[in-house]
């Protein structure tokens, strides 16, 4: 095996040295928002269970999206 020739160099400018972009902030919905989703189309939200959870009703059909939303927009 080899042998390291010493410490590694960490390069100022390198294009690794990027902080993480932020997480986008959670969006909040609130009872009789319209909203979109991509797999289940639009709807209207019926409840909110805090930070965890919203019940949207889509077309009869009703739907527990739990936080983040990542698949839900606001209309």
């Amino acid at each position: 095996m080899t042998k390291s020739a010493g410490a590694r160099r960490h390069l100022p400018s390198s294009p690794f040295n990027v902080p993480a972009p932020a997480a986008p902030p959670i969006e909040i919905f609130a009872v009789g928002d319209r909203v979109s989703h991509d797999q289940f189309g639009l709807g209207r939200v019926v409840g909110v269970e805090g930070d965890a959870a919203v019940l949207i009703d889509f077309s009869g059909r009703q739907g527990r999206i739990l936080s983040p939303y990542s698949k839900l927009t606001k209309l």
